[in-house]
């Protein structure tokens, strides 16, 4: 045995592994309490887990299918009862309005303007005063070709006494004739003088009437662009004033070139085509005419072809670069069947409505559509007068769904289904 002390490090033995001896006695811990304590703590956990399913209420799951159409609860949508109308085949588009005739008021003789005639803004008729430019020196002209003309036409008449004379002489052989006909030959330069001085007066009388400058055609003037006093030129481009005609007045607007046959079609029968002008949110009318004319080619770039309309424009609702929303009415379809906008849905290519059964349910129905006018579209073929179709509440419904009708007007409650509890929303555009 062997008899070697043993050195031991302070604070471990064999009895007192995981234990401080330098703590306290009343702080040390056993390893086995330190499990108990940590067991307890993990069945307090799982006792808490157990207790908290218990007392959860148990959701049953609905039976398969849509839930909607099982739910008792019927789904409250609005109605519309299928009829027949008139229909109406439109081709819209944006144009602008233009004048018949804008004319830019400009001297056609040169002078300082005296006075000016018109008021900024004012309705003018044709041939109504616009300016008056200095005439004094073309009055001035006139009468110095007046007294040329007087002293020419003096030479012309004693030319023609001689001429007379050396007739008679001449039938005597009392002259050479060279001189008699010399004579003539004198009366005629005369002559042509005297034409050319009256037409220098006439020149001058018509620069006179020039300075008065009157409107050439009835309309409206715009701003005046020359003040009175200011020289103006027969070369200067901006003018006196603008003048433009409204009425009539005429709208200019692009057609798709897909439409052209049916228009001309239509003039080609000799009717007259009406055009209603509406403003630019296309919400209020301002003015109907008629087709007037279309432009000779297609633009290549857009597919278009341009119109014009004329309107009569009595009460100036239309005004020269307006832009007006055009609806040109082409022909009317009579005693169609028609079915509302708001009933229509589409999937992808296929376009069907919710066609409501006798029984208060609904079902699924593919139509065939034709011309739209408004909020109501030309029914080809699916449906017939009389028939009910939803134009409200279709979003959550689907084939074979019960439905409540409540009446125009009164508002829609919501389904019990579209809360989430007893029910399911779907997509409008969802297939059935």
């Amino acid at each position: 045995m062997d008899d070697t002390p043993r050195t031991v490090r302070p604070g471990y033995g064999p009895e007192q592994d995981f234990q401080d001896r330098s703590l306290p006695p009343e702080t040390r811990t056993s390893p086995r309490r330190m499990l108990r304590v940590i067991a307890a703590f993990i069945v307090l956990i799982a006792l808490g887990l157990v207790l908290n399913r218990a007392l959860r209420p148990q959701r049953v799951p609905p039976p398969p299918g849509d839930r909607a159409t099982q739910s008792s609860e019927q789904l409250p949508i609005r109605a519309a009862t299928i009829g027949t109308q008139d229909i109406r085949v439109v081709v819209n588009g944006l144009g602008t309005v233009t004048a018949l005739a804008t004319v830019t008021v400009q001297t056609q003789i040169n002078g300082r303007i005296m006075a000016v005639g018109f008021t900024e803004g004012q309705t003018v008729k044709e041939g109504d005063f616009l300016a008056q430019i200095d005439a004094r020196p073309y009055e001035l002209l006139k009468a110095q070709y007046e007294g040329l003309l007087a002293h020419d036409q003096g030479l012309l008449a004693q030319a023609q006494a001689d001429l007379i004379r050396y007739q008679r002489l001449a039938e005597q052989n009392s002259i050479a004739r060279q001189q008699y006909e010399d004579q003539v030959f004198l009366v005629q330069q005369y002559q042509g003088t005297v034409k050319l001085d009256q037409a220098q007066i006439d020149q001058q009388a018509l620069n006179i009437t020039y300075c008065h400058i009157v409107s050439p055609v009835s309309g409206f003037i715009g701003l005046r662009l020359v003040d009175a006093g200011n020289y103006v030129q027969v070369n200067n481009s901006t003018g006196i004033a603008v003048v433009a005609q409204l009425r009539p007045i005429t709208v200019i607007f692009p057609i798709p070139e897909d439409s052209l046959p049916q228009i001309r079609q239509q003039l080609r029968a000799g009717k007259t085509l009406e055009v209603t002008a509406y403003d630019r949110a296309n919400v209020t009318p301002l003015a109907t005419g008629k087709l007037a004319a279309l432009d000779s080619q297609i633009d290549t770039a857009t597919g278009t072809l341009k119109l014009r309309a004329e309107f009569d424009n009595a009460d100036d609702a239309l005004f020269p670069n307006q832009f007006v929303n055009a609806r040109l009415l082409v022909r009317t379809l009579h005693d169609v069947v028609t079915v509302p906008v708001a009933a229509i849905q589409n999937i992808g290519p296929s376009t069907y409505v919710y066609l409501i059964n006798s029984n208060n349910t609904v079902s699924i129905h593919q139509v065939k559509l034709g011309v739209t006018d408004g909020e109501m579209t030309q029914v080809e073929s699916g449906l017939a007068p009389g028939d009910r179709v939803v134009i409200d509440g279709a979003d959550r419904l689907r084939d074979g769904a019960p439905v409540l009708v409540v009446p125009n007007g009164a508002e829609l409650p919501a389904a019990a289904g579209a809360s989430g509890v007893g029910g399911q929303i779907r997509n409008p555009t969802a297939p059935p």
